[in-house]
């Protein structure tokens, strides 16, 4: 008897949009980290967890302070998280002691904001029938997820002509003309253009007078925003609002893997229930919670204040590098997203030469950032995060070091390109 694997056919096995579907990628993709790169291109906060650790590095490895019950794991973690989620509300809330203060039913914790881009979809959009609609250039996992669930994507581009702004209006007219639109993604600050969505741009859409749908805000930066900027208690307010933070940025706790979205009890309870039951593992829901005790904010508060000050230096100091271009959207977040030119002044946006100080910065020096631009608007653009002051302090000195080389290269070669050719038009060789 043949073996049964004879038979099998992958491609006409699995679902075909998960057979066309292209994972999202990263540099390390590219790069893999061997502990001695500068890591300036998955926006982390270089200067550790916001714990009230003496010495981050001196710590790797140690316990460090932080207790881990791991005679516990034999366990099943909480699956409610009720203490998790009333000290993420008691960070969020400044309406304190009011009938409009967010209270742990306005919360879903998922692993990072990705589970609840995931959930939202699930619970609010049929596959093959209904879509979403997201403004690029934005957060690649939104359109990793449509495909997942097979969902059709619209996209209403930010307005690059008013520094990546959102378009209220291009949004509304879609809306009313698609019912099958069920959910909006709207970044702020955005990825990869680190500039806040206006509110009142916002409110436009939640607006809208006859789309029956959700408004997903993501807020994965906001920390690094003015004070103040959140409208996560917004959703006290709007029945159809998410908005969706995490403890990966500021908090410098990407490896918990920890996201949180605010929404109305009635959507938070629909999130919660399709979730897988443990979702949140002890060690992460312990962390978590370390990381929302006083103590462990200010710290979180003094590494923020740190990057900001690195924000501004790099602000200041990357024009003055001879092929640097202008900084597009804002400067809202910890990275920032800047043009590479084609010459040292006066040229233009180059992807040529952007991918080149991208790949060489990463080959020859160790300085990995992300090269974004294949993205909408962002022609000859590299997203840098804002790293130490060290770590900045290299990326200048190699960017002006490897991009004068390059700049310098491609003179001389289209220096001497023109030069043949005159010699050729002289000797009658062209016509």
């Amino acid at each position: 008897m043949a073996p049964l694997g004879k038979v099998f056919d992958l491609s006409k096995c699995a679902r075909p949009n998960i057979l066309a579907l292209q994972p999202y990628r990263c540099a390390r993709d590219d790069y893999k980290d061997d502990g001695t790169n500068i890591l300036l291109d998955a926006n982390e906060n270089a200067y550790g967890p916001g714990l009230a650790i003496a010495n981050v590095a001196e710590a790797k490895g140690q316990t460090s302070g932080v207790q881990i019950d791991l005679l516990g794991l034999n366990r099943y973690p909480d699956p409610h998280q009720e203490e998790l989620k009333q000290l993420l509300c008691n960070f969020r809330n400044t309406k304190v002691h009011t009938t409009k203060s967010l209270s742990p039913r306005n919360l879903f914790v998922g692993v990072g904001s990705d589970e609840a881009i995931d959930a939202l979809l699930r619970c609010f959009c049929r596959p093959g029938r209904d879509k979403i609609l997201t403004c690029p250039p934005t957060y690649g996992m939104y359109a990793v997820s449509a495909q997942v669930n097979d969902l059709q994507i619209e996209k209403v581009p930010l307005n690059t002509a008013d520094a990546f702004s959102l378009r209220p209006g291009v949004i509304n007219e879609r809306l009313t003309a698609d019912p099958s639109i069920k959910l909006v993604y709207i970044c702020s600050p955005g990825n990869p253009t680190a500039n806040l969505i206006r509110k009142s741009d916002l409110e436009q859409v939640l607006n809208h007078p006859t789309w029956n749908g959700v408004v997903v805000l993501d807020e994965a930066y906001i920390d690094f925003a003015p004070e103040g900027s959140s409208l996560a208690e917004w959703v006290t307010e709007w029945p159809n609002l998410v908005v969706m933070q995490t403890l990966s940025k500021a908090f410098g706790l990407a490896g918990i893997r920890l996201g949180a979205a605010f929404t109305s009890p009635e959507i938070a309870s629909l999130l919660n229930s399709l979730k897988a039951p443990y979702n949140i593992s002890s060690p992460t829901s312990t962390l978590a919670c370390l990381a929302l005790q006083a103590e462990n904010l200010a710290v979180m508060k003094n590494n923020k204040q740190q990057i900001l000050d690195q924000r501004e230096r790099m602000l200041t100091q990357l024009p003055r590098i001879p092929g640097i271009g202008k900084f597009l959207g804002g400067a809202d977040s910890n990275f920032l997203l800047v043009e590479i030119l084609d010459r040292a002044e006066g040229g233009k946006p180059c992807n040529e030469i952007a991918l080149a100080l991208y790949e060489r910065l990463a080959e020859s020096r160790g300085v990995v950032v992300r090269f974004r631009g294949k993205e909408f608007g962002c022609e000859g653009c590299l997203r840098i995060t804002v790293g130490t002051e060290k770590e900045v302090d290299r990326f200048l000195a190699d960017t002006g070091s490897v991009l004068g080389d390059l700049l310098k290269h491609r003179h001389t070669v289209n220096g001497g390109a023109a030069e043949d050719k005159k010699e050729q038009e002289a000797n009658g060789i062209l016509a």
